[in-house]
């Protein structure tokens, strides 16, 4: 009976050591946009885009604020359907705000589709070149550490974004 245990453990183990462990790298795609010239250039084009569309929903704001302002200097003064009149404007131009900042900044708006728009060839890209380094390289597995993948640690060696970087180029 000892001798068929000494057997299997010693089978069990040869067993084990033959078995590959998996070749496991990761990437920090953050470091990927932020290097890649025209990752880069995408990301100013939205800026330009999401500065001016935040300058004309500034200037809504400040035309809001100078009425109200004017409004609430002469409310006491104002005649009823004059006041009521001027309330109506003001809601209006509240829901305009609202509306325009919905367009634009809303979770299905135009900075949304845009970044879809602009970005996606490009990311496309990325995850091709870490697809061929993977497999160039032979490698298992491959993670994103910008994502919502956390790493408590990981050795160096298996970080792949400089490969995937220098492929870029």
């Amino acid at each position: 009976m000892k001798k068929i245990g000494l057997i299997f453990s010693i089978l069990l183990i040869f067993v084990s050591a033959s078995i590959a462990q998996p070749k496991i790298g990761y990437v920090d795609s953050e470091t990927i946009k932020k290097q890649l010239p025209e990752a880069q250039d995408t990301q100013k084009k939205l800026d330009a885009i999401i500065k001016e569309w935040q300058e004309e929903l500034s200037r809504m704001e400040r035309d809001w604020q100078t009425k109200y302002d004017d409004y609430d200097k002469r409310k006491l003064i104002l005649s009823e359907p004059k006041r009521i009149e001027i309330e109506k404007e003001l809601v209006q131009l509240e829901d305009q705000i609202a509306k325009y900042r919905q367009e634009k900044f809303g979770v299905r708006g135009e900075l949304f589709q845009k970044q879809e728009e602009l970005m996606k060839p490009i990311l496309n890209r990325i995850f091709n070149v870490i697809q061929e380094v993977a497999k160039e390289n032979d490698y298992d597995f491959i993670f994103d550490r910008s994502g919502d993948i956390i790493f408590l640690f990981a050795k160096e060696e298996y970080d792949i974004t400089k490969l995937v970087l220098e492929k870029l180029k």
